[in-house]
């Protein structure tokens, strides 16, 4: 008896499928890697020296405690409410917008004290303003 042997079938791959979704993906990874560079924000950050400031005569200092309490140049406010900080720094500052402005906050201050006093600066348009801190040890 004589057995007929089957015929051996060469396999085939297909290649151009997978070639095409390689292709797609370095496309999606070209582009989606460009748009990061766009996102970036790119500043310069402030240098700070071990020297004093040099003192102004005419500064405005606001003070906030560690309760939130508002000081503007040693007097203390009656609320903690952006008008009453706004209108004792535009009594100081006379309407000069270029009038120093110090804003110096307990390390315990709640943080929207120190929001609202830069808020209430930023409504009069005050262009010279600084936070102050302590010198590290």
């Amino acid at each position: 008896m004589r057995f007929n042997a089957p015929a051996i079938e060469e396999l085939d791959l297909n290649m151009t499928p997978l070639i095409d979704v390689v292709f797609l993906l370095l496309i999606f990874f070209m582009v989606s890697t460009t748009f990061q560079k766009e996102t970036e924000l790119k500043i310069q950050l402030p240098q700070a020296s071990e020297q004093a400031p040099t003192e102004d005569t005419h500064s405005i200092e606001v003070v906030i405690n560690a309760r939130g309490g508002y000081f503007v140049n040693g007097r203390e406010l009656g609320d903690s409410k952006i008008v009453t900080v706004r209108n004792a720094i535009n009594k100081l500052a006379r309407g000069k917008k270029d009038t120093p402005l110090v804003i110096r906050a307990d390390a315990m201050a709640p943080h929207q004290s120190v929001i609202t006093a830069m808020d209430a600066a930023g409504q009069l348009g005050m262009v010279k303003f600084s936070l102050a801190a302590a010198q590290s040890q």
